[in-house]
Parts: structure tokens; C-alpha cells; sequence
């Protein structure tokens, strides 16, 4: 007689605080790493040992660009390392789409340096979209994670609240909202919609 089997039953979330914390500890060197990298764009285009002071201080004050394309990165990155960092205090649990979805994330924190060294040479419209969309990109993976592990209190505290979501999802959004705006400020002036990425420096406290 034939024997039945039955289907193997779908994976549920894993309660292990060990595995968790792996995944938050790669994903802290990540953010890491991807900050260290934002400073080392910073460079001059001649080595500054064949200057003199003068021509240096000229030279250190013309790359002021490069220092507002690494304020504006450092503060995204950072707003987004806050923002993972206090989601993770709420998520008990994981499973595998979790885990890709967070990959999806670091992988888009470790492209930010790419666009950042772009707009550091080029101000242009072009450069000014590029980097917007980028960072677009990746908040709404970053609200993914979010909305993955909160619906239904997938992966979190099964008390956790309605209210308490819902204000976490809005935080999850800031980011991206911010630079969505300035998507349609740089078709106006490229000036102006990166100006408008220093709302950052605010957002960040609620993020």
C-alpha cells in the first residue's frame, strides 16, 4: 500500500537572538563601511605637497561641493542606520525574506558613496536626479523591511500596536518623501532641489 507524504510545512519565523544579531551586526559594518567611504571622496585634484598656501587655501575652499556631498550622504545614511537601528529593537523574529530584503537594503547603502562622488563632480540636473532616485531607492526598501515584519505583527511582539505601526511606517517614509521632492525641484533648479535634501538635517529626529 502506497504511503502518504505530506507536503513539508512553510518555514516560520526563527526566535533565535543569536541569528538576529548577526544580521543587525553585518548590517551595522555595512553602514560603517559605506560612511568611511563618503570621506574618502573627499580629495584634491593635485596632491596638496606642490601647492602653496595660498593656491591651497583657494583649492580647499573650490571643493566645497565635495564637502556638501558628504554632509548630505552621511546625514542619509545616518537617518536610515537610525531608522534600522530602532526597527530592529521591535523585530523578534526573522526569516528568509527578511534577510533578502535586508541585503536588498545594504546593498543600496553601499552604492549611496557612487552618486555621491558623481554629484561631487558634476552639479549638473542629471547627477542632482540620479542621486535623488538612488536614495529614493533605498528608503522604500528601508520601509519595506517595515511594512515585511510589522504586517500583522509578522515579526514582531504579538502586543505590539496598531498606533505604534503605523507612526513607525510614517518615520520609514520621510527619507524617501524628502528626496521624491526634490526629484521635481531639480527640474526647476538643480540648485534648489539640493538645498532641499538639508530637510535631512530635521527629519533625521524623527526617523
Amino acid at each position: 500500500m502506497r504511503e502518504e507524504t505530506n507536503p513539508p510545512a512553510p518555514t516560520a519565523p526563527e526566535e533565535d537572538s543569536f541569528g538576529l544579531e548577526r544580521l543587525i551586526f553585518f548590517s551595522d559594518a555595512v553602514f560603517a563601511i559605506a560612511i568611511t567611504l563618503l570621506a574618502l571622496e573627499i580629495r584634491l585634484p593635485v596632491p596638496a605637497g606642490e601647492l602653496s598656501d595660498g593656491q591651497l587655501a583657494r583649492m580647499l575652499v573650490g571643493i566645497w561641493h565635495k564637502y556638501l556631498g558628504f554632509v548630505i550622504s552621511f546625514l542619509v545614511i545616518g537617518a536610515f542606520w537610525t531608522g534600522h537601528h530602532r526597527k530592529f529593537r521591535f523585530i523578534k523574529r526573522y526569516d528568509t525574506d527578511l534577510i533578502l530584503l535586508n541585503l536588498l537594503l545594504l546593498m543600496g547603502i553601499a552604492f549611496i558613496p557612487f552618486p555621491t562622488s558623481i554629484l561631487s563632480e558634476n552639479a549638473g540636473k542629471t547627477a542632482t536626479i540620479f542621486y535623488a532616485m538612488i536614495i529614493v531607492a533605498t528608503g522604500l526598501l528601508n520601509a519595506a523591511i517595515w511594512l515585511y515584519a510589522s504586517r500583522n505583527n509578522r515579526l514582531l511582539a504579538p502586543d505590539f500596536g496598531d498606533r505604534q505601526r503605523r507612526h513607525e511606517t510614517l518615520r520609514a517614509l520621510v527619507v524617501p518623501a524628502v528626496f521624491l521632492l526634490s526629484i521635481g525641484l531639480a527640474f526647476i533648479n538643480a540648485d534648489l532641489a539640493k538645498y532641499s535634501w538639508l530637510l535631512i538635517a530635521v527629519a533625521i529626529r524623527f526617523v
